[in-house]
């Protein structure tokens, strides 16, 4: 980059419009079907199934606006990832189907209201189509023969609606054309199917059918076909199980489903499916109508389901359900005399030991009795009874009435399966003279727990009796509390939970596990008495939670401020406490009162002592909660101007230059920026070039900054770094990238010329004109001669930038004229075919004049038409001296065929008659956001203006 210079500080010109609020246009890459325009300038983008979608949001505004992507009914790309993407591009590889809809495109920068675009995306498929092949329902079951009615059905999903075509052999069907024949679309199915009818079956019916599904080559989408081949055999699919229904296995066993099919024709496909939908188990193999599954687990139980289908008539389907022998759950009770109203076991009264095991198949299981490991019978005195097979789970009871002291021992209840191979449960319950119900206690001091955020706890209940019962530990649902229900989960999200020793322990306890716990004994491996019970209050205590955790202030020198910290929640809520430092430094300490939930620090006057880091502690027993406050006086970073028109020229055939166009994010906020540090440097290379850019005055929020790069060389991009100065020192820097590009095509939707190029954008002069425009820049124009006319800088306020003027001195007449034409502008394809006026596209023709002196001529605007004929209509005309400012036209013109611009500029009656133009743009659509003074109208066009000055 050696021979890099930049050119002397600018003036400072300030913009009316240099922030201005989002415009937002979506426009496509890629290969798109299809793009038309729907109403309200929103547009219908049609892609293929599969391929690449690509929509790009064209921003303006400035500060340079955030852009959001959405999709109605889901996200953007369909739920894939996050439902909304930040940046201009949209891409979605191998689009879906379910991935259309409509897309918006969303700018917002603070100023105005957001911009919102949006685009239909309509994603075209054709499925292959399905035949499927019914009789009349009272027919529907007898075989295919003589005299009969067959409907053919072809059915093929599709974007857009598809077309069918039926053929018999090589002879195309259509309605009319025999008389055996009929061809309806259902009004119900909206034009979806299409149904061949076949009256009366005849002979020559029996034929080879084929349906060609087509949606007329849209997108390229070819046409797909299905065949049918009817005879006298045709006919629905019938099957058959060859197996046990239901079939009961042992775990790890290896069972096999076979099915085979009966009849149909054509031979029909069969696949296995299980009940509700569940998928079968990933060890299954399947090998046609066989379904083979290893090593069995009780988790693969259930229904099974053979389908057997050939598209004639419905599916066949036939289920049998699998067993999985096991035995779960073995429980024990036991009841003292249910004939009195006692809890104790005595002597000469009944006692009742209940036995509950889970059983599959439950018509397997059974039960037996021992005492003190001997089989026991039942008798008069030991009644042995079974609950119904068919109750599960089953359940087998031992009565003892008038117990005796011989009664005393070891009862075991044994469950087994009647045909075996599973191992059985065996189930004690002593009896004796220590059996006892439970009683249930909490230790001393354990029925109030404080615990902190974090720590483990237990919670205890003390059970005495024997047997030992299981405790079930639950929560308490507060009274009137809204979200009672959800808080009476227990810590691991079930409603209870069981403890065999007494203690619910809760690792990492939080907040939201505060409340009262409830443990009672349970009706089960114990005593059938009603529960004991016992509550525990549990409280958790948190330290504060405050806000802002983090927040940046940003302030000048000499000024005050104040800092709030506010307490959101904390527990205890009692005997709060702050603390407010500046680094390591205490600046204040208090208590809160029970009336007050935040607290403040106030700065009277900020020296340079007091930037640094605020921090206010509040503190409870549990903890602190912190609020953290970054005062700085760093200036906030610099917005560059992505919107410029033209920042880019060139004027030597190896070097060119860039407008960089910047404001001042909220420049009032700290102490007055006294400089920018400007870097740059080339993207090939990791060597920064540094220099200061003063700047005098103080520098108001949006106005525009601007500063030419020169003497960069082509086709290199650059990296540019600004950073701000104050008293305080560097601020945030911003960085962009400055990329060469060749001059402008013509024939692109925008076209932008600030005729900072030596070429000027392909503007040329009228070769019959009596003189031409010339380029120049306030920097190197000679005005001694003329010193009350013409401007001092270009439009932006830049004496280093160019516009073009007429020089009015001698040899200049009056009358005179100099025409500068535009390239010329092919229209937009989209519609050229259209020959209706009224849909010939707008275009807004824009540019700034300057149209200063006595003796100022007129300056003339033609639309030039290259039909079969050249034709030249005036749009806009001005005469006389405007002053010394510039001023921006606006025109809307109607162009039917390709076109060139004309800018006249007449001389007028003296030497002070220089005009001037500069920033000419040519854009699709209306002209937007026009100012408030309307000039005059024509009948074809309206024409606006308004004026920036500079400073």
């Amino acid at each position: 980059m050696s021979g890099l210079r930049h050119s002397p500080v600018n003036p400072v010109c300030l913009l009316l419009s240099s922030t201005a609020p989002p415009t937002v246009r979506i426009v496509h890459s890629g290969q798109a079907c299809n793009v038309e325009e729907e109403r309200y300038s929103e547009r219908v983008y049609t892609i293929r199934e599969g391929e690449t979608l690509e929509l790009q949001c064209l921003v303006t505004g400035h500060p340079r606006p955030q852009i959001r992507w959405t999709k109605t009914a889901g996200g953007a790309s369909d739920r894939q990832g996050d439902s909304s993407l930040h940046n201009e591009t949209l891409k979605i590889q191998t689009i879906t189907r379910h991935q259309g809809g409509r897309y918006y495109c969303k700018a917002e920068n603070g100023l105005g209201s957001p911009a919102i675009r949006s685009i239909r995306v309509d994603v075209y498929y054709l499925d292959d189509p399905v035949i499927t092949v019914h009789q009349s329902v009272g027919e529907a079951k007898e075989q295919f023969y003589f005299e009969r009615t067959v409907f053919l059905r072809c059915v093929a999903n599709s974007n857009p609606p598809v077309h069918y075509t039926w053929r018999r052999g090589r002879e195309v069907l259509t309605q009319g054309s025999d008389s055996g024949v009929e061809i309806y679309e259902p009004f119900f199915t909206q034009g979806e199917t299409k149904i061949l009818k076949l009256k009366n079956l005849r002979p020559q019916d029996y034929a080879d059918y084929t349906c060609i599904s087509s949606v007329r080559n849209v997108c390229g989408i070819g046409d797909k076909s299905a065949h049918f081949s009817l005879n006298n055999r045709t006919a629905p699919p019938s099957i058959k199980l060859l197996l046990d229904d239901p079939l009961v296995v042992n775990p790890g066993e290896t069972i096999t489903l076979v099915c085979v099919a009966s009849g149909g024709d054509p031979p029909p496909t069969l696949t296995w499916v299980k009940a509700g939908g569940e998928e079968l188990p990933k060890r299954s193999v399947i090998n046609g109508g066989t379904l083979t599954i290893p090593g069995v687990t009780v988790d693969d139980g259930g229904a099974y389901s053979c389908v057997a289908s050939n598209n004639v008539g419905n599916p066949a389907k036939k289920s049998t359900t699998i067993l999985v022998r096991g035995l779960r759950k073995g429980r024990f009770w036991i009841t003292p005399d249910p004939y009195h109203n006692d809890d104790n076991i005595q002597i000469g009264r009944e006692v009742k030991i209940s036995c509950q095991v889970e059983a599959t198949p439950p018509e397997e299981l059974q039960f037996s009795w021992l005492k003190n490991g001997r089989p026991l019978r039942s008798s008069e005195r030991m009644v042995i009874t079974h609950t119904d097979t068919d109750v599960s789970p089953g359940t087998t009871n031992l009565d003892i009435i008038d117990l005796k002291f011989t009664d005393f021992g070891t009862y075991t209840c044994v469950a087994s399966l009647r045909n075996g191979g599973i191992p059985e449960i065996s189930i004690d319950v002593n009896i004796s003279s220590t059996t006892v119900p439970p009683e249930l206690t909490v230790p001393r001091g354990r029925s109030h727990l404080i615990a902190q955020e974090g720590d483990t706890v237990d919670l205890q209940c003390l059970v005495s009796g024997k047997p030992k019962p299981i405790i079930l530990w639950s929560r308490v649902e507060e009274s009137g509390a809204a979200a009672a229900a959800a808080a009476a989960l227990m810590p691991d999200g079930s409603a209870q939970t069981e403890s065999y020793d007494g203690v619910l322990r809760i690792n990492n306890v939080t907040r939201e596990m505060s409340g009262t716990y409830r443990c009672q004994t349970s009706q089960y491996n114990g005593f059938n008495v009603k529960p004991r019970e016992a509550l525990i209050q549990l409280v958790v205590q948190f330290p504060p939670t405050v806000e802002p955790v983090y927040t940046e202030i940003r302030q000048a020198l000499g000024r005050a401020f104040s800092l709030t910290c506010r307490l959101l929640r904390a527990h205890p809520a009692r005997l709060l406490r702050y603390e407010w430092k500046l680094g390591s430094r205490l600046l204040t300490v208090g208590q809160f009162s029970d009336q007050k939930d935040d607290t403040s620090y106030h700065v009277r006057a900020l020296n340079r002592e007091g930037y640094g880091e605020y921090t206010c502690d509040i503190t409870n027993e549990a903890g602190a909660g912190r609020c953290t406050f970054l005062v700085t006086g760093k200036a906030y970073p610099p917005e560059f101007y992505y919107d410029t028109y033209s920042a880019l020229w060139q004027n030597r055939p190896r070097v060119y230059g860039f407008k960089l166009q910047w404001t001042q994010m909220e420049p009032n906020a700290v102490d007055r920026i006294l400089a920018y540090r400007l870097g740059i440097r080339q993207m090939s290379q990791s060597r920064w070039w540094e220099q200061e850019i003063p700047m005098e005055a103080t520098i108001q929020k949006g106005e525009l900054l601007t500063y030419n790069l020169t003497e960069l060389v082509k086709p290199e991009s650059y990296l540019v770094r600004l950073t701000p100065i104050t008293r305080y020192g560097e601020g945030d820097a911003t960085e962009r990238i400055i990329t060469y590009s060749a001059p402008v095509n013509p024939h692109l939707r925008e076209f932008q010329c600030g005729f900072e190029d030596e070429a000027l954008c392909l503007f040329s002069q009228d070769k019959t004109d009596e003189f031409d425009w010339t380029r120049h820049s306030a920097a190197t124009r000679d005005t001694k001669y003329t010193p009350n006319t013409g401007p001092s800088s270009d439009h932006t306020g830049s004496k280093q930038g160019f516009y073009m003027y007429i020089e009015t001195s001698r040899p200049r007449l009056e009358g005179d004229k100099a025409r500068l034409l535009s390239p010329t502008f092919n229209m937009n394809s989209k519609t050229t075919s259209s020959s209706s006026v009224n849909n010939n596209p707008t275009y807004c023709f824009a540019f700034f004049y300057h149209m200063y002196g006595k003796h100022i001529g007129a300056l003339n605007v033609f639309l030039r038409q290259k039909g079969q004929t050249v034709t030249d209509t005036s749009v806009w005309s001005l005469t006389g001296n405007q002053g010394d400012r510039w001023r921006q036209a606006k025109v809307n013109i109607h162009p039917t065929t390709a076109f060139q611009m004309v800018m006249e500029g007449v001389r007028g009656a003296g030497i002070e008659g220089d005009i001037a133009i500069d920033d000419v743009t040519i854009e699709e659509g209306e002209c937007k956001d026009p100012p408030p003074n309307i000039l005059f109208s024509y009948s074809d066009v309206t024409v606006y203006y308004f004026f920036i000055k500079c400073s």
